[in-house]
């Protein structure tokens, strides 16, 4: 089996143009391809994962990757999926995010003696004149034609910045310098940026001829990706800094029945015959899946140290209430009203919850203990000596806990 069979088996390929010229570019190892990534934060996330295994995988194969880090386009913003408009960033921040982008992304992808690229297209973007573009790139888009694409008609109802609608003319522009610049010649990307994708395709070929071997697949990136990494607090970072290794294999390990084999599928580098047999799981053997998934997945972000400490964590929890490893919030004396802390306060000073409110319904349905009892009065408070030391366990449900502990 090739490496674009793989992809396909592995369920992540949405659609593609030119199949057999892909199939064979990809499977012989001469693909020089890229993938975008908006420097929107200081951490990749779990949305950004399937991408990043997607080159690891690729570039196992004899593939080069191009990790293209949007400094330029991140000044516009992406319209794909938004009902409002980005917050404009500063170069400096936009800088701070690509360097930490480049580190992160180091564990997957092998950057040493050119195996890999990481460029920023801030390099061409920010020095095109405006009369040039306008001449030489806008002149090959119908304004008709981009008004029909996905990310743009999401925005039409609420208003549809013409800064935003420049975003498909930048996006096609850079598939056309990395093929300039770099001979890159293939393009993958979320299913959601299959317009933006095709405008670079078709500019390549416009502008150079329609021989000009540019290709493009668009994956389930976004589809899949945009299910991932949520939860009630936001985002699940791959900055253990943000989201500690406890936390992100807690994620995993808690994903849905219906969900665990298709990441297992996707995102792990387990052969398809030993995932394969897993498909007639059930019951207790999803929980044996899920802890599957959980593991390789943290080992291959946080490494097998953290990956196994986790796993024990998660196991010590479950079966004795309590885990050194599990994530910490600490609080101080500010944090105290006469030496104590009610639990609605602390559920919220603990991320459980976003609000009071929340807190409050937790109490009430019976979802909250502390140190396994059940804490059913929603005035119940807690001195600060309770605190101190090993601290508390404070637990909603029964997939969501914290370590509670003073300074």
């Amino acid at each position: 089996m090739g490496i674009y069979e793989e992809l396909q088996a592995r369920g992540l390929i949405a659609q593609v143009t030119d199949e057999e010229e892909i199939r064979e570019l990809i499977n012989s190892g001469k693909a020089t391809f890229y993938i975008g990534f908006d420097p929107t934060a200081d951490s990749l996330h779990v949305g950004h994962f399937m991408a990043l295994c997607l080159m690891k995988r690729l570039q196992e194969a004899g593939n080069k990757p191009i990790a293209l880090i949007g400094g330029g386009t991140a000044m516009i913003g992406d319209p794909s999926g938004r009902t409002d408009m980005r917050q404009m960033m500063t170069e400096e921040t936009i800088q701070h995010n690509c360097d930490c982008f480049k580190k992160q992304m180091s564990r997957f992808i092998d950057f040493s003696e050119g195996k890999a690229l990481m460029v920023n297209n801030a390099d061409w973007l920010k020095d095109l004149n405006y009369i040039e573009v306008l001449r030489e790139v806008g002149a090959h888009f119908s304004v008709n034609r981009m008004l029909t694409a996905e990310c743009y008609k999401q925005r039409m109802e609420k208003g549809l910045s013409f800064l935003e609608f420049n975003y498909m003319i930048m996006q096609s522009y850079d598939f056309y310098a990395l093929f300039q610049k770099y001979g890159c010649n293939l393009q993958f990307g979320g299913d959601d940026q299959w317009s933006n994708m095709l405008g670079g395709t078709e500019l390549i070929r416009r502008k150079l001829g329609k021989n000009a071997s540019a290709m493009t697949i668009t994956l389930l990136l976004n589809s899949e990706g945009k299910k991932m990494g949520k939860t009630q607090k936001g985002a699940v970072w791959l900055d253990p800094k943000k989201t500690t290794p406890f936390e992100f294999y807690q994620y995993w390990r808690n994903v849905a029945d219906a969900d665990v084999l298709k990441c297992i599928r996707m995102l792990t580098f387990l052969p398809l015959e030993e995932i394969d047999k897993m498909d007639s799981w059930e019951g207790a053997q999803l929980n044996t899946a899920k802890e599957i998934l959980a593991f390789e997945l943290t080992k291959m972000v946080h490494g097998e140290e953290e990956a196994k400490k986790a796993m024990d964590a998660a196991k010590t929890l479950f079966s004795q209430g309590a885990a050194a490893d599990m994530p910490c919030v600490e609080l101080g004396e500010a944090d105290l009203a006469d030496g104590r802390i009610d639990i609605l306060t602390m559920l919220v000073k603990s991320g459980l919850v976003p609000s009071k409110s929340e807190a409050r319904r937790a109490v009430t349905q019976g979802g909250v203990t502390v140190d396994g009892e059940k804490v059913a009065d929603i005035y119940a408070s807690f001195a600060g000596e309770e605190l101190s030391g090993e601290g508390i366990v404070l637990k909603k449900g029964k997939k969501n806990f914290k370590k509670i502990v003073m300074k």
